[in-house]
């Protein structure tokens, strides 16, 4: 029993002294401007993944004379692919580095941008959502990963919230842009910028810092243990997203009620601007409350949609909803990241959004299937669904007291014990997080001048686990 504590002590003082000398860098111009450009790579790429989707309906019923059905299987392709493929990519990230992945994803996004504009039918449309579902994979796996490494332990709730903005901003601009671009010049304009976009993300990879690579492990486990009740946790919460985006506007048509399309400004709109305004609350109060206020309030508004006999009801719903939704996966992500070791981290941050991709592909056949019954049926389920989340709270209240998941105020705690005045002058070495995993070197990266100096993995371009940022 005791030997199990001083164990679980050593693993939490390994965390907490790593989390201070990280924590030196928040701030720093280094991590600033690394996160940055990983942000705006991100938010680039997912902008011209968001381009097509105005314009794709089109290409297949009016060009290539497709049906409905034929549009669904075409956006399904890139989705498919993605689900496949998303803990592969973060195990990639980890082995190869994150900037060599992103880079990668970032150049098969622009031969598919590329491969759109060629007159190549159906065959040359399915073969460009392939490369599209690829690219989402590499690209967003790997900068999750990339963006944990950056961050200080006691913030890392906070940056990867702020992370997951890049790609719902750029989701939410693409099909703005893109109807704009179609209508003022069709189809090239499109495909044009669907290329270009990622190409200027390539050249803000490029300014972005490399590190040295060592021969650290990484697991070939491509589900780790640690992530699956997070991830179900958070497929549980996407149902009920994907039934809005899906089903709201009809279910207020059903009942005779006008504007039901802004149901999904609204949530979007809530979602955002929580994030925004509360993305350090979960490092702060911890990931158990703030799961069980994300399902609460996301149950809540979802039921309010299902009831609701008038309009501003339902927006309240869908604010509720959007606001609940969206500290959840920084809540859940923590728990993976804390509970899962670094050998497998990549993969389990992967796994966890391939859940959310196979909850929203259900969402839109089970919701369907109900949907021709009752929608509020529908919206009923996905607040059902949404209270299962909590069986993730219950997950990290178990961490907690095995000591693998601090709180915002034991982060904190720790870190200013760690660290007194003169003390930690020497960086050179970071222990690594969970116990049988080597200490963490610190390594040689560019200083910009031809020269080299000594970094810190987890920052200054040197990520954890001894792999540099590709």
């Amino acid at each position: 029993m005791h030997a199990g504590c001083d164990v679980r002590a050593t693993v939490r003082g390994s965390n907490a002294a790593a989390g201070a000398r990280v924590a030196a860098g928040w701030g720093g111009r280094d991590w600033r401007r690394t996160f940055a450009g990983v942000f705006v790579s991100v938010a680039c790429n997912f902008t011209a993944f968001g381009l097509v989707v105005p314009v794709i309906p089109r290409v297949v019923t009016q060009t290539l004379h497709g049906s409905a059905f034929v549009v669904g299987v075409v956006f399904a392709t890139a989705a498919v692919v993605a689900f496949g493929l998303r803990p592969f990519g973060g195990q990639l990230a980890q082995r190869l580095g994150a900037r060599r992945v992103m880079t990668l994803g970032t150049t098969v996004a622009v031969a598919a941008g590329v491969v759109y504009a060629l007159p190549l039918g159906a065959v040359g449309l399915l073969a460009a959502r392939v490369g599209i579902g690829v690219a989402e994979a590499l690209l967003m796996t790997a900068g999750s990963v990339w963006a944990v490494s950056l961050a200080p332990s006691n913030r890392r709730g906070q940056v990867v919230g702020w992370y997951g903005l890049s790609m719902w901003g750029g989701l939410t601009a693409g099909p703005v842009l893109g109807e704009l671009l179609y209508r003022a010049g069709s189809y090239t304009l499109v495909w044009t910028a669907a290329a270009a976009l990622p190409a200027a993300a390539l050249v803000v990879l490029s300014r972005l810092p490399r590190g040295e690579l060592t021969d650290a492990p990484v697991s070939r486990r491509l589900l780790p243990r640690a992530a699956i009740r997070p991830g179900l946790a958070l497929a549980a919460g996407g149902f009920g997203y994907a039934c809005v985006t899906s089903f709201g506007a009809l279910a207020m048509t059903d009942r005779g009620i006008a504007e039901g399309s802004i149901l999904l400004s609204l949530f979007s709109a809530a979602y955002v601007s929580v994030r925004l305004l509360a993305s350090r609350l979960p490092d702060r109060l911890g990931p158990r409350p703030m799961i069980l206020t994300s399902a609460l309030l996301e149950a809540t508004g979802l039921l309010l949609i299902a009831v609701a006999p008038v309009w501003w009801m339902a927006a309240l719903g869908a604010l509720l909803g959007g606001g609940g939704f969206t500290l959840l996966y920084p809540a859940l992500a923590l728990i993976a990241i804390d509970t899962t070791p670094e050998a497998e981290r990549g993969a389990a941050l992967g796994a966890i959004s391939s859940f959310l991709d196979l909850s929203i592909g259900l969402a839109g056949l089970i919701g369907g299937l109900i949907a021709g019954s009752s929608y509020a049926a529908v919206f009923g389920l996905s607040a059902a669904l949404a209270l299962t989340g909590i069986a993730g709270g219950r997950q990290a209240r178990r961490s907690v007291r095995e000591g693998s998941v601090l709180t915002g105020g034991e982060r904190e705690e720790d870190d200013g014990q760690q660290r007194g005045p003169g003390e930690g002058e020497d960086d050179r070495v970071v222990a690594g997080p969970v116990a049988g995993v080597p200490p963490r070197v610190a390594e040689e990266v560019p200083d910009g001048g031809g020269g080299r100096r000594e970094g810190i993995p987890g920052r200054d371009g040197v990520e954890p686990g001894g792999h540099g940022v590709g």
